[in-house]
């Protein structure tokens, strides 16, 4: 392991033994504690470039102060016209953030973009109340409008600071004020979600030893056949999702320790939203918890549920309720096929400016595109037995496709990533224009099976009459 990657691991063990302690303390003092931990974080992985994270807070705080109604759009466009700034810095002379200070503007990002909408929505229902004379019963918006204290504490809160999971404010300030933190579930949820991560970083650990990403950039690698080339992306996405499944969970881990996002099961919590229908508490001892909010993964369902547009839901679950939230509903396009491809470039820019990150995503509305074409032409007609066979091939497919731009993702230039992808003949790309082609065929050929149904039923209609 690097060095970095050992600070994030520390970060992470850590994060765990401090939130049983921060159940404890009261609110004000839970507030003050969590900002001032996670500043000096920042300050002591960071350095200077903590100033980048502190422009983007003070930033946004002042665009919500001057005008919130228009606060959601000029957040996204600051933050985000920042993050290509804070990509380029070394085009100005100033040196280069480090890889912590990354981290900690990606997720900050979120929150600020998140707090703005937040910040609009509080008005709205107020306004709301004032015209119907009546109290909102609108789920998880705002009780107030935050201060400034409160947006640079939520920021920096130490919790999910560099490795998520992303959580919106007022699920921040519902943690803050929870009546009796000692008496929600704590160590029995805590372990259960580490119970894995042993397993996930020796497999990462094992595999990466004898399969290390490097050696595809490699001469040798393409001297080996056809095979070889096709399996090693097969392995390299497996390293892959072994580190994420250890650090999020690990991440996860920390939150449930602190008891950040423990709610009621009633409130049908969805991960990064929180509570999404309203309930009245019940005794501490009737209540039944989870902590939905802040799960960021669910491995078994990334590794097993058939289709591309549902692996997505179920890898890094915040973000991508973020996206489909505040990016998806206001792409410039109709089709679910564009607007998911819209939300895949920026999903592709909010992770870097590296060519892989867009070669990766704006495959997914591809393959997305295949397999509904194959759906609708093929699954819709067969048996249930027959469908059962489609959909182990469709997962079969499902993870090739995930393997194929993990290799994107990972190798980051585009040279890097086409070379890659030349030595296998571009095979998922192939594979997702056929099932396309033929589906669309199938489809055309239906179409007209229906037309002369239609036909024979209208002659034999006419038949009778005469």
């Amino acid at each position: 392991m690097s060095p970095d990657e050992l600070v994030y691991l520390g970060v992470l063990a850590a994060a765990i033994p401090v939130g049983f302690l921060f159940r404890y303390l009261s609110p004000p003092v839970k507030q003050g504690a969590a900002m001032l931990l996670g500043l000096s974080i920042t300050i002591a992985t960071c350095h200077v470039h903590t100033l980048h994270s502190l422009v983007t807070v003070v930033g946004t705080w002042f665009i919500i102060k001057s005008s919130w109604r228009h606060a959601p759009m000029l957040s996204l466009s600051w933050t985000f016209l920042y993050l290509l700034f804070f990509r380029l810095v070394t085009w100005f002379g100033i040196p280069a953030p480090t890889p912590f200070a990354n981290a900690v503007q990606l997720l900050l990002t979120l929150k600020m973009v998140s707090l703005a909408n937040e910040v609009h929505s509080f008005h709205m229902e107020k306004k709301k109340e004032i015209s119907s004379f009546g109290r909102s019963s609108a789920v998880g918006f705002l009780s107030r409008e935050p201060s400034l204290y409160d947006v640079v504490s939520y920021s920096y809160c130490y919790v999910g600071l560099m490795t998520g999971p992303f959580f919106r404010f007022q699920t921040y300030t519902d943690w803050l004020e929870q009546p009796r933190p000692l008496a929600l579930p704590s160590w029995g949820p805590c372990l259960q979600r580490l119970k894995l991560v042993p397993i996930f970083g020796a497999l990462f650990l094992a595999v990466n030893s004898v399969f290390p990403l490097a050696y595809v950039r490699t001469d040798d690698f393409l001297e080996h056949n056809y095979f070889f080339r096709f399996f090693y992306m097969i392995v390299v996405f497996f390293v892959f999702r072994m580190r994420f499944y250890a650090a999020w969970c690990g991440a996860e881990a920390g939150c449930i320790s602190a008891g950040l996002g423990c709610y009621s099961e009633r409130a049908q919590c969805k991960p990064g939203m929180g509570p999404t229908v309203s309930y009245s508490p019940e005794s501490l001892a009737e209540e039944k918890y989870d902590f939905k909010t802040i799960q960021n993964i669910d491995c078994y369902n990334t590794d097993f549920c058939v289709k591309v547009r549902h692996g997505m839901r179920y890898w890094n679950m915040t973000v991508q309720w973020w996206l489909h939230h505040y990016i998806y509903p206001n792409a410039p396009f109709k089709s679910y096929t564009l607007r998911a491809g819209w939300t895949m470039f920026i999903s592709a820019y909010w992770h870097g400016l590296h060519a892989g990150y867009y070669l990766s995503f704006l495959t997914i509305p591809l393959c997305i595109a295949a397999e509904s074409a194959m759906e609708a032409s093929v699954r819709s007609r067969l048996g249930p037995r027959g469908q059962n066979v489609f959909d182990w091939i469709h997962w079969f497919l499902k993870m090739r496709a995930y393997d194929y731009m993990c290799m994107g993702f990972v190798l980051l230039k585009a040279s890097d990533t086409i070379s890659y992808w030349s030595s296998i003949y571009f095979a998922m790309h192939v594979v997702a224009v056929f099932c396309i082609i033929v589906g669309r065929i199938l489809k055309g050929g239906r179409r007209k099976e229906k037309v002369d149904e239609t036909r024979l039923i209208n002659g034999d209609k006419n038949d009778k009459k005469e």
